[in-house]
């Protein structure tokens, strides 16, 4: 017999506010561990994940949930100023200050979400990993390579996709596959599809054009001039 779907779900989820949605509100989270917070209606199901996790030997850990607006802006502005690394889809470090700035924007697109899009904003992703499978002393890296053949987090992964596969989890994994025009390959990153559903179809790109018209963000004109293919590659699943 098939274990029963992880409970419970909420069966309806009030549409975020515009704030909530793009990260400048934390009115709608709560907090899971010290210092990570999901939306309320998310934790019940996180929790009863991380049980379920429990019993195939895997100790799920939370590398991070819900991230502010103003953290997204400081990562964001950070790359494009030069004083974080920015790299390609093999992870090798690029000279962004020799690409154009439309090239600089999809670049670090290809790893960081534009400020005010970012899915963590709404307290339904959490990026996740498995203590029990590496020391006390492991530097988490959050890379593709963790969670592939051969690497620590390789039965996490594998117990993640089969969970997801047989319908017994709310949760997907948005990023799961590497795409050439898109964002990089995510393993570690799974979504609480019935709250992302209803977050997915508020944020528009008119919604983030006014952001980011009232943004203090590096590169604003090329993103700007490139939102309607951002927010088909980047943004829209």
């Amino acid at each position: 017999m098939s274990s029963p779907p992880l409970k419970p779900v909420p069966l309806k989820i009030a549409p975020l506010t515009i704030a909530q949605l793009t990260g400048q509100s934390q009115s709608h989270l709560q907090e899971v561990f010290p210092g990570h917070f999901l939306h309320r209606d998310v934790v019940a199901a996180y929790l009863a994940l991380v049980e379920r996790s429990a019993e195939e030997g895997i100790v799920l850990r939370m590398a991070s949930g819900f991230r502010s607006f103003d953290r997204q802006l400081a990562i964001w502005n950070a790359k494009a100023r030069g004083e974080r690394p920015v790299v390609d889809s093999e992870g090798k470090p690029l000279a962004i200050a020799t690409l154009s700035e439309r090239e600089q924007v999809f670049a670090i697109l290809r790893w960081s979400a534009l400020p005010g899009a970012s899915r963590h904003h709404w307290g339904s992703d959490v990026d996740i990993w498995d203590s029990a499978a590496v020391g006390d002393d492991y530097q988490l890296q959050l890379t593709p390579d963790e969670y592939a053949s051969g690497g620590p987090f390789e039965h996490c992964s594998h117990w993640l996709d089969a969970l997801i596969n047989s319908g017994h989890a709310a949760f997907f994994c948005p990023y799961k596959g590497a795409k050439k025009e898109g964002v990089a390959a995510e393993p570690w990153h799974l979504s609480f599809r019935p709250l992302a559903t209803v977050c997915e179809r508020a944020l528009t790109p008119a919604v983030l054009r006014k952001l980011i018209e009232n943004t203090d963000i590096c590169l604003q004109s090329a993103i700007l001039e490139n939102l309607d293919e951002i927010y088909s590659r980047f943004i829209r699943l």
